[in-house]
């Protein structure tokens, strides 16, 4: 299989066509909150769910019903919810100079170990999208369970372009 040369694609959105990527629907809020928020030149990102049609694309924890790929998977999913979140907020993700950090949260096992792993289905999508030189600190916490019994939970911090 041939991999697309993404290296002379200089915005988020000409990668995104080059890795062939179409985003979903952006997810619409479970409760009482909004999905993006900006304050001067900062969009934060409220936690996204691997949901697919508003309803879980995957469930159950990672390390039980869930082996490392499809958490990965499933954190990947939730990074297409989010860039689709963005792209609905800001109408571009061309207006993004580069994401300044994601949390992401994974209900998993409790002698689960593997989390960054797992984590790397997410950031890597954002890479891919936004660049190698745009890459992010990241936030890694396991915990028991998250909204809907999905195994990811996403948040980010973006910078966006004056």
């Amino acid at each position: 299989m041939l991999v697309p040369d993404i290296s002379q694609q200089s915005d988020a959105e000409g990668r995104l066509a080059n890795l062939d990527i179409r985003l979903p629907d952006s997810p619409t809020p479970f409760g009482s909150y909004v999905e993006a928020l900006q304050t001067g030149n900062l969009l934060f990102l409220s936690g996204m769910l691997p949901v697919i049609d508003h309803r879980p694309a995957y469930v159950g924890l990672i390390g039980r019903e869930l082996d490392v790929k499809a958490g990965q998977e499933a954190a990947r999913t939730a990074a297409l919810s989010a860039l689709a979140a963005l792209r609905n907020h800001l109408g571009t993700l061309n207006r993004i100079s580069r994401v300044i950090r994601l949390g992401i949260f994974m209900a998993t096992v409790q002698d689960f170990v593997d989390h960054p792993t797992v984590a790397d289905g997410a950031s890597d999508l954002f890479r891919d999208v936004f660049g190698k030189g745009n890459m992010s600190v990241r936030t890694v916490i396991g915990v028991t369970s998250l909204p809907l019994g999905v195994p990811i939970e996403l948040e980010a911090t973006l910078e966006l372009k004056g």
